[in-house]
């Protein structure tokens, strides 16, 4: 009830303040559900200095992390309305407002990294951040959340059968539903928040995403199985309410486009690092991590890319994604 309570009082101040400008200084707010010691919120401290820099003092961004101010969805709710400046969520979360961006929800889409930031830094990338646009969302940039995979309470996943049966924890993503579907488990969707305690009480198996969000949220105390299968490679987005960009001036914009932009390398180079220190300390802690072979998981999911082809838009999205990775 006391953390309720805090999310509530968190919510009005926002809703009260919005972005405020104090003298000569714009205070840019933004919101997300991360933990402090994230590469992420590293970044966007990161991304604050340079504005500061940038703007000579004029700009900065106050940052609330922990969910004090919603989780992914409300903070969008909150962007929408103006009454929120910026958030993080992750891609899958978006393709409910751009349907484009579902397709970072297939599974091996990209060959590796470099497949990866090739397609993040080029024109698709810059395409698919405009993508929200036109519900209040523009996209300013991409943040590596790594490769997503299983991880469960009481047995292994080390092939498409043995998710069978099994209850997953998924993101509000029609793509991810889909992708546990194919692999014979049974999605469940679950606020991030609430995750640990739905494991250690039975009411799902298990979940899947990267190494560091593993091990910060603690869920490696009650899933002692970590399967390294790297289904997708779905980038955090870095999300403006057009509510606010349209407010800045063009000078304004420049700034923040350009401070986010100087992060990313930043928190690339901090995500490498946090995820070898996070899979070495759930083995430490006892965790099984395992490496399966990819092939059947692979040929699991390929209905997946049929039914996605059947748009025309994403049939030609799909093959200009793999022209990138040569």
């Amino acid at each position: 009830m006391k953390q309720y309570c805090f999310v509530i009082l968190g919510l009005i101040g926002v809703l009260f303040l919005g972005c405020s400008t104090t003298s000569n200084k714009r205070i840019i707010r933004l919101g997300h559900g991360l933990d402090v010691t994230h590469s992420v919120h590293q970044a966007m401290l990161k991304a604050d200095e340079y504005l500061n820099e940038l703007s000579e003092g004029k700009m900065r961004i106050q940052i609330y992390p922990n969910q004090q101010l919603g989780s992914e969805r409300e903070c969008l709710e909150l962007l929408q309305i103006g009454s929120l400046d910026m958030t993080k969520v992750s891609g899958a979360v978006m393709e409910n407002f751009a349907p484009k961006l579902r397709i970072f929800g297939l599974p091996f889409l990209f060959d590796n990294k470099e497949h990866l930031f090739r397609v993040l830094d080029g024109p698709i990338g810059k395409e698919l951040l405009g993508e929200g646009d036109d519900f209040w969302l523009k996209g300013i940039g991409f943040y590596d959340s790594g490769s997503r995979s299983f991880y469960t309470r009481e047995r292994p996943v080390e092939n498409p059968n043995d998710l069978k049966g099994l209850k997953i924890r998924v993101q509000e993503s029609a793509s991810a539903f889909e992708m546990v579907k194919q692999l014979g488990g049974s999605p469940t969707p679950i606020s991030w928040g609430e995750l640990y305690t739905a494991i250690q009480q039975g009411v799902v198996d298990g979940a899947e995403n990267n190494p560091p969000s593993f091990y910060l949220s603690r869920h490696y105390e009650v899933c002692k199985y970590y399967i390294i299968d790297e289904h997708t490679m779905i980038p955090d987005i870095l999300l403006v309410s057009t509510h606010l960009w349209n407010r800045l001036s063009s000078q304004e914009q420049e700034w923040l486009q350009k401070a986010i932009d100087l992060s990313v390398p930043y928190q690339r180079e901090l995500w490498i690092e946090s995820e070898n220190e996070s899979l070495q300390a759930v083995i430490d802690a006892g965790v099984e991590v395992s490496y399966p072979e990819k092939a059947a998981f692979q040929e699991a999911t390929l209905p997946m890319y049929e039914a996605f082809r059947e748009d025309p838009e994403i049939a030609v999205l799909i093959d200009r994604i793999r022209n990138e990775k040569n």
